[in-house]
C-alpha cells in the first residue's frame, strides 16, 4: 500500500514539473535561496550557566544615589553547615552603576550536595548599608546558579537613634513636667524638664540671645547623659529656622549622627559643633536639676 501511495505522489510531481516553464524554475530557485538563509537569522541561544560560578545582576530599590566609594560584598555560604566558612567571596569596588553584573567563582569539588547555599549580597556606601529583603538560594536542591538580587537601603546607626528619639518626643506629654528660667547678661533662658520614673528623659530649652538670635533645642537623655540633640537656630523666637543641627550618640558614647540642614540642603555637622551640642545638653541638665542630673 505504501508503494502505491509513493508512486502516485511521484507521478503527480512529474506532471506538475512538466507543466512548469523557465520562469517558474527561476522563482523556485529564489525561494530555496531564501529558505537556506533563514537559519542564520535565528536568535543566538543564551550562553549556558558556568559550572564553577554564580552569576547574575544587582539592582537597588528606589534608585538611590550611590557614591563612587560604594563597595558590593558577595558571599557564597552554606547556611546549613555548622562551619560558617564561605565557599567563595568577592568584593566589587566602585559599585555605583546599576544594574551591576557579577560573577562569583567557586571550586565545585567543595560543594556539599546536601548543603543549603545562599549568595549573600551587601552594598556599603559610607554609613549606609543596602541588603536584600530575602537571601538568594543557589546551587543545590534544584536552586539556580544565575540570580537577580534587589537591595534595599537600611537605616544608618544615626537614623535609628533619631527614630527612637522621635518616639520618645511623642510621649513627653504623659511625663511629669517641671519648668525653669534664668536671666543672664543679654541672654534669657527658659526650659521644661520631662521626667519618667524619677529620671530625666527630655528637656526642651529656648534661649533668647537678643540681637544675636534665638535657639530652640530638644535634648533627650539616657543614663543621665545627652543622647540626641536637635537644635533650631532662628533670628528671633517667631522666625523660621535658618538652620537645624542634629547630633546623636550610641550607648557606648560614640557619635553616630551629625547633620546640619540649612536652605533646604543637608550636610555633615562638624565634630566640634556636635561636641558643643553635647556640652550644652550636659549644662542644661545640670542647671535644670541643680547638679543632680535627675
Amino acid at each position: 500500500m505504501r508503494r502505491l501511495v509513493w508512486s502516485l505522489m511521484s507521478v503527480a510531481a512529474l506532471a506538475l514539473a512538466g507543466c512548469g516553464n523557465s520562469s517558474d524554475s527561476s522563482q523556485g530557485a529564489t525561494t530555496q535561496g531564501s529558505e537556506a538563509a533563514a537559519p542564520s537569522a535565528a536568535p543566538t541561544a543564551a550562553a549556558p550557566a558556568k559550572a564553577n560560578a554564580i552569576t547574575g545582576s544587582v539592582t537597588l530599590r528606589d534608585n538611590p544615589q550611590v557614591s563612587p566609594e560604594a563597595k558590593l560584598q558577595l558571599t557564597l555560604i552554606d547556611v546549613a553547615a555548622q562551619d560558617a566558612t564561605p565557599l567563595a567571596t568577592k568584593t566589587v569596588d566602585s559599585a555605583n552603576t546599576f544594574p551591576l553584573s557579577f560573577e562569583v567563582e567557586f571550586n565545585p569539588a567543595d560543594v556539599n550536595p546536601s548543603g543549603t547555599y545562599v549568595l549573600k549580597a551587601e552594598l556599603i556606601d559610607g554609613d549606609r548599608h543596602y541588603t536584600p529583603p530575602l537571601q538568594s538560594t543557589v546551587l543545590t536542591n534544584g536552586a539556580p546558579t544565575q540570580v537577580s538580587i534587589q537591595l534595599a537601603a537600611q537605616q544608618t546607626a544615626g537614623e535609628k537613634e533619631l527614630a527612637a528619639f522621635t518616639a520618645v518626643q511623642k510621649q513627653i506629654g504623659g511625663m511629669k513636667i517641671s519648668n525653669g528660667t534664668k536671666l543672664e547678661d543679654k541672654v534669657s533662658r527658659g526650659w521644661q524638664v520631662f521626667r519618667e520614673a524619677g529620671e530625666v528623659k527630655f528637656i526642651r530649652e529656648q534661649v533668647d540671645y537678643g540681637d544675636q538670635g534665638f535657639t530652640s533645642t530638644d535634648y533627650a537623655y539616657k543614663g543621665g547623659k545627652p543622647w540626641v540633640v536637635v537644635q533650631q537656630k532662628k533670628s528671633s523666637k517667631d522666625a523660621k529656622p535658618s538652620a537645624t543641627n542634629r547630633a546623636a550618640w550610641n550607648q557606648d558614647g560614640q557619635l553616630v549622627l551629625k547633620t546640619t540642614e540649612a536652605g533646604g540642603k543637608s550636610s555633615a555637622l562638624s565634630d566640634d559643633d556636635a561636641a558643643s551640642l553635647q556640652k550644652q545638653g550636659q549644662s542644661i541638665l545640670n542647671l535644670a536639676t541643680g547638679g543632680k542630673g535627675k
